[in-house]
């Protein structure tokens, strides 16, 4: 029963808190799966990672006394202290960048109930001098759909929170927590804390800038004309040419390596590194080039690849980078003779003898 009592209903919280205290635990760990499998299945997010906590018995009765006790007290509402503890069970979303926060959030919102909202980005950019860290803070529910659910019944009366930040928010927040007495600093100091806060907040937008101009350089390779095979007038098929001859970076190559292998997932940081080794050892290729290459030899390498699979002592397989380094050495084996081990070569120079090659 809530009271104005605080010794009393201290003593009933820390009785409710150690009572329910596993399934507060299972609570988080069923919400924290459920938001994780939600967001990494939602296109065009980028999240780095999703982790939850139960809140530490005492600093929820220290949060209390602080935030709000005075108030209830002096307007005589009675209260229970665990209905004033939002964050008992508490989520956070650490995504790449600034605009995956409203995404977050939209996806969010289809799934669960939203009881609250506060909007830590514009506080702070309501507000000057403030030393705090941006982010976005939800009080949430289970939505109806899942709260029939056998596996989440058992957790329908809990409420959670949850923070949405960019990393780059996240890191100020633990640093800007370690800033002891912020209000009672100097003002050259704080002036200084403030350049640093400004300098966080230019990365967060550089990353998400640079983001947006990557985007814009893969579309433009996207839309850019390959040296494939179309109609040039009804019934006469022949190549198509770059529009612009430029040299293979990394766009140009993810290009044509989708042509070539349309169902395969090119990551990014390997598709960098690759073209760079290419690179590395003919400076001046362009993507007609390579294209050219892959055109001329893809077809005997593909032959290769179903003889190599289907030798009894093979457990390995040609992926399309292998493929790759297959059709670059066939195009030039002496300028590319490094693209493929000594062994792999071997096996490939042997079955070409043996096939016309």
């Amino acid at each position: 029963m809530a009271s104005l009592d605080f010794e009393k209903e201290k003593n009933q919280f820390r009785e409710y808190y150690s009572n329910n205290l596993r399934l507060l635990q299972g609570a988080t760990d069923s919400f924290r799966t459920l938001i994780d499998v939600l967001l990494t299945h939602s296109e065009n997010i980028y999240i780095s990672k999703v982790e939850g906590r139960v809140k530490e018995k005492e600093e929820c009765v220290k949060k209390f006394n602080i935030k709000y006790r005075k108030k209830l007290e002096e307007s005589q509402v009675e209260y229970e202290i665990k209905d004033h503890i939002t964050d008992l069970i508490g989520i956070r979303v650490v995504c790449l960048y600034e605009d995956d926060i409203d995404k977050v959030k939209n996806v969010l919102s289809q799934h669960f109930s939203v009881i609250d909202e506060t909007n830590k980005i514009s506080q702070i950019e309501s507000t000057e001098d403030s030393f705090g860290y941006k982010g976005l803070h939800l009080d949430l529910k289970l939505g109806e759909s899942r709260r029939e659910m056998p596996e989440y019944k058992a957790f329908v009366g809990f409420n959670f929170e949850i923070q949405i930040r960019t990393i780059i928010q996240d890191s100020w927040s633990v640093l800007d927590h370690k800033i002891k007495y912020k209000k009672s600093i100097p003002n050259f100091l704080k002036r200084r804390i403030n350049t640093l806060a400004a300098l966080f907040e230019l990365a967060d937008r550089e990353f998400k800038e640079i983001r947006l101009a990557t985007e814009a350089e893969i579309e433009k390779a996207e839309s850019e004309e390959t040296e494939d095979s179309h109609t040039l007038a009804e019934g006469q098929v022949g190549p198509i040419k770059w529009s612009r001859n430029g040299h293979l970076n990394a766009f140009g190559f993810l290009k044509i390596a989708k042509h070539f292998f349309n169902d395969y997932e090119f990551e990014d940081f390997k598709v960098d590194g690759f073209t760079e080794e290419i690179v590395s050892i003919e400076p001046g290729l362009t993507r007609t080039d390579f294209n050219e290459y892959m055109k001329a030899t893809i077809a005997k390498v593909k032959r290769y690849k179903s003889y190599f699979e289907k030798q009894g002592d093979s457990k390995e397989s040609l992926n399309p980078y292998t493929i790759i380094r297959h059709c670059l050495y066939l195009s030039d084996k002496e300028k590319y003779s490094s693209f493929l081990t000594n062994v792999s070569k071997e096996a490939f120079d042997k079955w070409l003898s043996e096939n016309d090659g």
